[in-house]
């Protein structure tokens, strides 16, 4: 087991306080948006070995079958698949989708062979991978996610007049709902320049002024307010609002089109950084590659429930890269899964780690271990609340 350090993003959509104060570390007034454990190459933490700091892909490297395991390596090379966060969001972030590792992997080809920079702006992949997620909330947690029945979305415009209303409620009165969210979409991603400005900022000024009794009622201002013109605050319109209260969790697969609103979270996903964004950015969109790649089926919303499985609560959504593990809060005596490595992270109190080989490791608040394959199975002993990542099952073919 090695300790880790870990780097923070500054995204301009972080909250101030909740990173620095489970670091330990004084507020300093700038964003703290994400919390990076893992060897992404985009943030990669250092692992502190006896011969001193070395970057975690380094590690790895250097022997991934002892490192991540044999069967580990064999499946996913010498990389880490999984990614942990820490979210913690004062403001929306944007609507986006992620893609399937199939189309990850041929959008990625063909950005190679245009030559696009990896980290040119309007790059749409930035590696070849998927990237499903699974977000557990530490704090209450708001967001948008997935798409909610049309109908429902058409009773939220009755009674507005303007322009754009009446095209979208147009578009929802499809008896398909796939093509009537699918229109309703593409009509908001494809308004061009001035017609786009026109249209949203009457739009918002109707809705402002019925303010329909619906649990987007207050949200779409909001957006508006925060990003004039973007078609996105509309959009919200399109997808199921949820909130999740600490302990419960979202599955994010390919195709899903989701926005977090705020909120503090645990996140675990496959390593990638591939976003296609839909809206409620400043950043690039494509809406002819997020159309292409948006999952227009209304299905539930995607809630993870966990299976308790030797003191720990464990979510395991069907991601080969990754399952979450969560122990604790209060006194814990638990076991995390022997099989391949795993990034394990205090969230509060103290508690040892007690590997079946090796030196035992007691974390506090805030700290974190990279566990080894080799190190076998651990086991959590102390008053705390922890959570691991670790890999996912292999799936069938």
């Amino acid at each position: 087991m090695h300790r880790l350090t870990n780097q923070v993003r500054p995204y301009a959509w972080g909250a101030r306080t909740a990173i620095p104060r489970l670091l330990g570390l004084e507020p300093d007034g700038t964003p703290q948006a994400e919390l990076w454990l893992g060897a992404h190459h985009g943030a990669p933490s250092t692992v502190h070995c006896e011969e001193g700091p070395l970057p975690l892909p380094e590690l790895i490297a250097g022997d991934p079958a002892r490192v991540l395991g044999e069967e580990v390596a064999d499946r996913f090379g010498d990389r880490l698949p999984f990614l942990l966060k820490v979210l913690a969001a004062d403001e929306p972030l944007s609507l986006q989708v992620h893609p399937d590792a199939e189309r990850a992997r041929s959008g990625f080809a063909a950005e190679e062979r245009r030559g696009i920079p990896i980290d040119a702006s309007h790059r749409n992949y930035r590696d070849p991978h998927h990237k499903p997620e699974l977000l557990l909330a530490l704090e209450p947690c708001e967001a948008l996610c997935g798409f909610r029945e049309p109908a429902a979305a058409h009773r939220d415009l009755l009674d507005l007049s303007c322009e754009l209303a009446e095209l979208l409620r147009e578009d929802l009165s499809h008896h398909d709902d796939g093509v009537a969210l699918r229109s309703a979409l593409t009509r908001l991603l494809t308004l061009s320049g001035e017609e786009r400005e026109r249209l949203i900022g009457e739009f918002v000024a109707d809705w402002d002024r019925v303010r329909p009794l619906c649990a987007h009622a207050d949200i779409v201002g909001e957006l508006a307010a925060r990003y004039p013109g973007d078609p996105g605050a509309v959009a919200s319109l399109l997808l199921n609002r949820v909130t999740l209260w600490p302990g419960q969790a979202l599955f994010l697969p390919a195709g899903n089109l989701h926005a977090y609103l705020r909120g503090t979270a645990v996140e675990v996903m496959a390593g990638s950084d591939n976003v296609l964004r839909a809206g409620l950015t400043r950043k690039h969109v494509d809406p002819a590659e997020l159309l292409d790649v948006v999952d227009f089926a209304v299905l539930p919303v995607p809630y993870s429930q966990p299976s308790f499985q030797n003191g720990r609560r464990e979510f395991r959504p069907g991601a080969p890269e990754f399952a979450l593990h969560e122990i604790g809060p209060g006194r814990v005596t638990a076991h995390l899964p022997g099989e391949g490595p795993a990034v394990v992270l205090a969230l509060n109190g103290r508690v040892e780690l007690i590997p079946e080989v090796g030196h035992r490791i007691e974390l506090q608040r805030g700290e974190s271990v990279f566990v080894q394959a080799d190190s076998g199975p651990i086991k959590v002993e102390g008053q705390g609340h922890v959570v691991a990542a670790t890999v996912g099952a292999p799936t069938a073919d």
